[in-house]
């Protein structure tokens, strides 16, 4: 049974390991992933037709509990305690919910302090008593005893009148007071540790095509001092296609981790299919194509990459001699029908991916379909939600000469 501390307004946790408000998914899943001994059957909930309607959720169910993600940022927004019979839990070292020690409305009361009367909630049939960044849910008995549950603002937990010895059903943990509106927090200094996170990123084209991004990166340092780490910067950076690897050192720092492809099942549809499909051209060493990865939920890659909010500006011609350029912006969030009125229809039919397992040759979640147009390639899964968008460069002169043309 996990004995875990609780931070209201903050985290769920213990001195090995932590679930922070505005903690990216990817680092949740790596704790779960790095403790798999210890947290056991794990279950990833979304919407599979409507991923970005719904929060995603990570269910520990031998521990009963709820970790819920922004369905866009993905970053953990409430933790949610459904079971406390399954965990252990303490405040400031002091346990309030064990085997031995129920948690009453009289010890979270003893244990927290209430500073105001509750809310009955008559159709859910709980009565809610919530503190900033926690709140407790105790379940009535019946319809029937409802009005006595409704509080007459007078001082303490008596007023509440609430049966002696009344449990907590579930427990939050939320950032502010209003846990229905919730949100994400940002990420916290802690999840940083020593990485640079991009926060946005902005292709830069001309009316030809893409050229670059502009990437917005937050970084919370990590030089010498104590307060090296206390506070976020943020910086932005532009990379070009034809821009040698030392440039993209040179803007971005050392690459966080290396992934090798054991193979390509696109690369029969390349010119060389013998040469591997890489950022990098394998001769000349610069920069050849982005891929931007929107990892949603119900994709194979989903987890491997984290979620890119990109914003690709298009300028859509209208007909006619005096017609002129209507500006337009796709981002990660764009469906692939509205991305098809805007740049409309491919002239070739797509490309089927099926990605599977080199060991197993399985993929549970299907092929995806890759469409070309205007020297991109927009891999679209089958609920019409675009899973990655690949950006190629020009040919020669380079992109960073041709944006410097531009710019003068």
């Amino acid at each position: 049974m996990l004995d875990l501390e609780v931070v209201p307004e903050r985290s769920l946790g213990n001195e090995q390991w932590e679930f922070a408000l505005g903690m990216p998914l990817a680092q949740a899943i790596s704790i779960l992933q790095k403790h798999c001994r210890i947290i056991k059957n794990v279950q990833v909930l979304y919407s599979e037709q409507t991923p970005l309607s719904h929060d995603l959720i990570l269910n520990l169910t031998q521990d009963g509990i709820k970790l819920l993600f922004g369905a866009c940022n993905q970053r953990l927004k409430v933790i949610e305690v459904y079971d406390l019979s399954k965990v252990k839990l303490k405040y400031c070292g002091v346990h309030f919910n064990t085997q031995a020690i129920a948690p009453t409305i009289e010890q979270i009361d003893q244990s927290f302090g209430a500073t105001h009367p509750g809310v009955y909630n008559a159709a859910e049939q709980l009565f809610h008593l919530n503190f900033r960044g926690l709140s407790f849910s105790f379940q009535l008995d019946s319809w029937n005893e409802a009005p006595k549950y409704e509080p007459n603002f007078a001082h303490g937990l008596a007023s509440l009148q609430i049966p002696h010895g009344a449990t907590v059903k579930r427990m939050y943990i939320s950032a502010g007071n209003n846990l229905q509106d919730t949100k994400a927090p940002v990420m916290p200094l802690a999840c940083f540790l020593g990485n640079v996170f991009a926060e946005c990123v902005d292709v830069l084209r001309d009316g030809v095509g893409p050229l670059g991004l502009r990437l917005r990166l937050l970084t919370a340092g990590c030089g010498p001092g104590v307060m090296a780490d206390a506070k976020v910067r943020a910086v932005e950076r532009n990379i070009y296609f034809g821009d040698s690897c030392q440039d993209v050192l040179s803007a971005l720092g050392s690459p966080h981790k290396v992934f090798y492809k054991s193979e390509d099942k696109m690369k029969i549809h390349s010119p060389s299919p013998h040469k591997q499909d890489l950022l990098f051209d394998s001769s000349t060493h610069l920069v050849k194509k982005f891929v931007l990865h929107t990892n949603f939920p119900g994709h194979y890659n989903f987890n491997i990459y984290h979620r890119c909010d990109f914003k690709i500006p298009l300028v859509i011609k209208k007909e006619g001699a005096a017609a002129q350029g209507e500006d337009c912006t796709l981002t990660t969030y764009s469906k692939w029908d509205q991305i098809q009125e805007l740049l409309g229809q491919p002239m070739e039919k797509p490309v089927v991916l099926h990605r599977s397992s080199s060991a197993n040759n399985t993929n549970p979640f299907g092929s995806t379909f890759c469409f070309g147009l205007q020297r991109m390639i927009f891999e679209v899964m089958q609920n019409n939600h675009i899973a990655s968008v690949t950006l190629y460069g020009a040919p020669r002169p380079s992109s960073r000469a041709r944006a410097e043309a531009i710019g003068h």
